[in-house]
């Protein structure tokens, strides 16, 4: 059993970048990818954060490099594509949280969620897509939102950049997926990261959302790492251009 296991789930010999991973989902997904033998390069904009998210995922035997970069930059962006080396894991999880009512958003709020939610997933994905198709395999993790498939808390410009990353998914399938790439994209609930402290400070929400889910509470980084194992790995090989809930039953209301 073990090393039937091993086979479907080890990550060993694989190399992945998790962009937005020095905390929340993207840091549960890297640990959690590191953990299972990958090699892990982490992306985020606040250098400080990210040293410290390098030393817990080496506390935990992981090999990880961390390349400082805002993905709102197009220099930034383009050089961690150059920086990342060969990569055969992608997990965009970078994220900014600009949550206003439709009417009071500015042209800055729409270029900048965006830039985050779209275009650095379709450009990360436009060098290392093919990349991995030439070598025969590849998984490439993108992070959706409950906005991803319906409107909900001011979804404003933010829920048009995660129904787009849908899309982008299924395009991105479509293009590589014949040569081994597998493309997916996770769908979490309300998960109790400092992406949502906004919303956890507003009295009575956290209970509100958690009763809205059907096991009851909202989510936490942890609840992602089974997920991130299975997409990232040979388990997913016939798992290509979906969308996975991974929202406690949220989105089934």
């Amino acid at each position: 059993m073990p090393d039937y296991l091993r086979d479907l789930f080890s990550l060993h010999g694989r190399r992945a970048l998790v962009t937005g991973g020095s905390s929340g989902i993207g840091l549960a997904m890297a640990e959690a990818i590191g953990r299972a033998g990958a090699e892990v390069v982490l992306a985020a904009r606040r250098p400080a954060q990210l040293e410290q998210a390098t030393d817990r995922l080496r506390a935990h035997g992981v090999t990880v490099t961390g390349i400082a970069a805002d993905l709102h930059d197009r220099d930034d962006l383009a050089r961690l594509c150059a920086t990342a080396g060969e990569i055969d894991i992608l997990v965009n999880a970078a994220g900014n949280n600009i949550r206003k009512p439709m009417a009071e958003l500015t042209p800055g709020d729409y270029e900048q969620t965006v830039a985050v939610h779209l275009t650095a997933p379709y450009l990360l994905g436009q060098h290392h897509g093919p990349r991995m198709a030439a070598r025969g395999w590849g998984r490439i993790i993108n992070i959706g939102s409950q906005q991803t498939i319906s409107a909900f808390g001011d979804s404003g410009v933010y829920g048009a950049a995660k129904a787009a990353v849908a899309g982008l998914t299924r395009s991105q399938a479509e293009a590589w997926s014949a040569r081994g790439v597998c493309v997916n994209t996770i769908i979490p609930g309300f998960v109790l990261t400092p992406l949502t402290e906004p919303a956890q400070a507003v009295p009575g929400r956290v209970e509100e959302l958690a009763a809205r889910h059907m096991t009851g509470r909202n989510g936490l980084p942890g609840d992602f790492a089974g997920a991130a194992v299975f997409l990232a790995g040979e388990a997913s090989a016939f798992v290509t251009g979906q969308i996975l809930f991974v929202d406690g039953g949220f989105s089934v209301h």
